[in-house]
């Protein structure tokens, strides 16, 4: 019988797309981001060979679902970009800057010596990766949390989220270098200071000068676009801006998702107010569907990728509770980096923990991580950075809802 080969893709998705959906539903009625439950239930699809049953075992490894999870990666960093801007960026003040740059340098030197301490013979490499994917900020989830607890015009509030924008920024900088590092490695290069101050300054050139080109740029091309007598016009030329910068990323030794993000930040309403004066949707609400079929796929594969049988190893649970650890130790760090007087910095700590989507991008960058034919990280270290992600994630709303509380009754109390 012929079998078109796309038969099994589109039946994979199919399974995924429902099962993500189903997931998200169950983690919202359960008060947790949808994020969650997508993750969740991959977990499940990927593990039920440990009871008995393996049919779902090449979602593991098939490439086209690869392809389509990269792409949602792509798509969904372009997305975080699109929920900020580089004036918002250039307004969020000094304790911003201070404590996105703390919320850096604390997890990347805890996770960095978690790693020296629990893996001595997993290699430098594994120890700066696992730091690096410490220093994630989730902004979609942290603003998300401000938002359900109508905190979101608090001073508390606007340092957290124009922290985690920074965050982002400067997280996937030390990403860039880190990848950079291990690609000359791979190459047969060093890992000299040199290399990496190099690498640093070519991630920040790239971003920065992307971002003053592209700020300079986009109006004049979503102007000329805008004359297009055609439907769909604005979705596709954002798509192909958003795509472009992923590809030139890539060219200048970078993650794609650096560019993408940038695309997303350099993007702003007044670039294509002559698309919805004329009747169209605006391009955060275009992406909503593309996102929607996309996104989900990456959540899911990356659930699947996790190995529930490397528990069995007590140095695996060890290794997630101290990378856990080591992350929300490392996020209230920042908190010392508040400027100004009255200010709450433990709930300003406590809002830049949650890694969600953004630290499970970092951790599926370390799987595609080479050196000399050996994995970066191995599925272990993988599986730990999951549970990571999924315990800080959790962790935050109640905990943010429990310190805004408790400020709120102390300011009351102040006032009396």
């Amino acid at each position: 019988m012929h079998v078109d080969p796309i038969a099994p893709l589109v039946l994979s998705l199919a399974l995924i797309l429902v099962a993500a959906k189903v997931g998200g539903h169950l983690a919202a009625k359960a008060g947790q981001p949808h994020v969650l439950g997508e993750l969740g239930v991959g977990v499940l699809l990927g593990n039920l060979s440990l009871a008995g049953y393996s049919g779902l075992d090449h979602l593991k490894t098939d490439a086209s679902l690869d392809m389509l999870a990269r792409l949602g990666v792509i798509v969904l960093m372009f997305q975080i970009g699109l929920e900020s801007t580089v004036r918002q960026m250039m307004k969020v003040g000094v304790s911003s800057l201070v404590v996105a740059t703390l919320g850096v340098i604390g997890p990347f030197a805890l996770g960095w010596g978690v790693g020296v301490w629990l893996l001595p013979d997993a290699g430098v490499y594994a120890h700066i990766f696992i730091g690096a994917a410490l220093t994630a900020t989730s902004v979609g989830i942290t603003a998300r949390v401000l938002k359900d607890l109508g905190k979101s015009q608090t001073t508390e509030a606007r340092i957290i989220l124009g922290a985690a924008i920074i965050d982002d920024v400067e997280g996937l900088v030390v990403l860039a270098a880190v990848t950079g590092a291990v690609a000359a490695a791979n190459a047969g290069g060093s890992l000299s200071n040199a290399a990496v101050v190099w690498l640093i300054v070519k991630a920040s050139a790239f971003l920065f000068g992307s971002l003053a080109l592209g700020v300079y740029l986009s109006p004049k091309l979503f102007a000329l676009a805008s004359r297009l007598d055609a439907s769909g016009v604005l979705l596709a030329v954002g798509l192909a801006f958003c795509f472009t910068l992923a590809w030139l990323a890539d060219r200048a030794g970078l993650a794609p998702i650096v560019g993408a993000f940038a695309a997303g930040l350099i993007l702003e309403d007044p670039d294509y107010r002559n698309f919805v004066e004329r009747g169209e949707h605006p391009l955060e609400h275009l992406i909503e569907p593309v996102a929607a079929f996309l996104v989900p796929v990456f959540f899911v594969v990356m659930g699947v990728r996790t190995d529930l049988g490397v528990f069995a190893n007590p140095d695996v649970l060890t290794l997630a509770a101290a990378l856990t650890v080591a992350a929300v130790i490392g996020k209230q760090i920042c908190g010392l980096g508040v400027v100004g007087k009255g200010l709450d910095r433990l709930s300003v700590g406590i809002g830049m923990v949650p890694r969600g989507e953004v630290g499970l991008i970092f951790a599926n960058i370390g799987l595609t991580l080479v050196v000399g034919g050996q994995p970066v990280i191995n599925q272990s270290i993988f599986s730990a950075l999951v549970v990571m992600v999924i315990v800080t994630t959790v962790m935050t709303p109640p905990a943010l809802k429990w310190s805004f509380k408790r400020l709120s009754t102390a300011r009351r109390r102040s006032s009396a």
